[in-house]
């Protein structure tokens, strides 16, 4: 299942990377803008583990390029928590990443426009902090391993609209992200098959039109 997310990353990157070398239609726009969010995110566990969704924060700086009608591209530098919130014990873990999507967008619109936006990403890991902490086992392996994989790629896509007043551009979007390697160490003799992350995030957005 992981090789066919894979080749969908790698085709979606192509087809990115590409929108450059097409010739630019008459009137080709360049944005730059910050965005802020809230997040909820958890691990995928094998074998599982109780979870509920953890709350954390993301906000970072866009790129956006329309280099066709309705097609553009989209990169982001951001700061993303996410991490884990276990039901069947009071234990909760933050992983603090810098985040650098490189997506596809496309719009539908002139002033008022509808978007979806896809593509893969990267991250690395800056820190971990255990939020609390008042049932530890050792039995319980995901509580007591720090973690070992600090690079982390995968795919993400959501849907959004966006209004423009003059050079102005205000937007509100959702967006999914799912991660292609693991936290910890998944070798034959290790306790995890799997143990990616997946987070849903709500993010407001302004962006300022420069050309």
């Amino acid at each position: 299942m992981r090789k066919i997310y894979i080749y969908i990353v790698f085709f979606i990157f192509l087809f990115s990377t590409n929108l450059f070398a097409q010739p630019s239609f008459e009137k080709p726009e360049i944005y730059f803008g910050t965005t802020q969010g809230i997040s909820a995110s958890m691990i995928n566990f094998s074998p599982s583990v109780n979870q509920e969704m953890l709350l954390g924060y993301n906000g970072g700086l866009i790129f956006r390029h329309i280099t066709e009608k309705n097609v553009g591209l989209q990169v982001e530098l951001n700061y993303f928590q996410r991490g884990w919130k276990e039901t069947d014990a009071i234990y909760s873990r933050r992983l603090n990443y810098i985040e650098l999507p490189f997506m596809t967008h496309i719009y539908f619109g002139n002033k008022t426009r509808f978007f979806f936006n896809i593509g893969p990403k990267i991250s690395y890991l800056l820190s971990e902090n255990v939020l609390r902490n008042e049932t530890v086992s050792s039995e319980k392996v995901e509580q007591v391993k720090s973690v070992e994989n600090p690079f982390d790629y995968g795919i993400c896509g959501g849907l959004g609209f966006m209004f423009k007043i003059s050079k102005n551009v205000f937007q509100l979007d959702a967006r999914a992200n799912y991660s292609l390697s693991d936290i910890f160490s998944n070798n034959k003799t290790d306790y995890f098959d799997t143990s990616n992350n997946i987070n849903v995030s709500l993010n407001l957005g302004w962006l300022w039109q420069v050309k």
